[in-house]
């Protein structure tokens, strides 16, 4: 079956659902290592499902600190460097990192060298990778097409997306499988501990929690697309199939979100 597909806010851009995203691709010495036969299969994997959302950084194999000082020259070298590794004309949409204030991305001209690039066409849409407290302040700044932001059962701190998703700007969820959280072997965090603590096991109807976690993610209508890395193809495949099964029923939906408020998990005010 095809790949359910979303429009990305105001960007016309038609998204899979679910995306793919690539940190599990920076290999050694940040991550686990990664031989170019892995890195190959997976992206041919990816792309042979039909996924067409990548998320990938110059960060994922560069220094964070050097791209996180947001001067215009960072962000203009950065663009140059991703369009001549990837080996294209354009972008199509390029974000901040780090959830930078107003003030830090127009101090240095960084949000203005984007705009430009923007003007120039080697970027098509500009995004933020944001979250509370500056989320609120990027949203009404309005220059912003697309917004990146952490959200799961298990971290709903910022199911305000709708405020994203209302002023006309793509959503772009992130840490939609709770890092894997209510898994065996990775029963750790405050995640695993929300997700214990809310009591969920009557709901599941044979669910496995990572399907749960995925289906809640897939659920909220306010998501354009979920970013979710693996390089491993059965994992691509699971998750694929767990998209298939559709969204939550509603009655279980809701009372899933009261049990993990109760447990912690819950929206928090801009």
């Amino acid at each position: 079956m095809a790949v359910p597909k979303r429009e990305l806010g105001r960007t016309g851009l038609q998204v899979t659902t679910l995306g793919y995203g690539a940190m599990e691709l920076r290999g050694a010495p940040r991550a686990r290592d990664i031989t170019e036969v892995q890195a190959e299969t997976i992206l041919n994997t990816v792309l042979d499902a039909g996924i067409n959302y990548i998320d990938t950084s110059i960060d994922y194999g560069l220094s964070e600190e050097r791209i996180g000082r947001y001067t215009r020259d960072n962000i203009v070298a950065g663009v140059e460097q991703s369009l001549t590794r990837m080996k294209t004309d354009y972008l199509d949409v390029v974000q901040f990192h780090a959830s930078p204030s107003q003030r830090a991305l127009e101090e240095y001209g960084a949000l203005d060298a984007l705009l430009e690039l923007r003007e120039a066409g080697k970027v098509r849409f500009i995004g933020m990778s944001g979250t509370l407290p500056h989320l609120m302040e990027h949203i009404a700044m309005g220059v912003f097409d697309v917004f990146q932001i952490p959200y799961s059962a298990v971290e709903r701190e910022h199911e305000a997306i709708t405020s994203a998703a209302r002023a006309g700007a793509g959503t772009v969820i992130r840490g939609g499988a709770a890092k894997g959280a209510p898994t065996e072997g990775k029963q750790a965090g405050l995640q695993w501990e929300r997700w214990r603590q809310a009591h969920l096991e009557d709901l599941l109807d044979g669910m496995s929690p990572m399907e749960f976690i995925l289906r809640f993610t897939f659920t909220n209508p306010d998501l354009d697309t979920t970013i979710v890395g693996t390089v491993n193809p059965a994992h691509l495949q699971t998750n694929l199939d767990i998209l298939q099964q559709g969204p939550l029923p509603p009655d279980l939906y809701e009372e899933a979100k009261r049990r993990l408020a109760a447990a912690g998990s819950a929206p928090r005010a801009g």
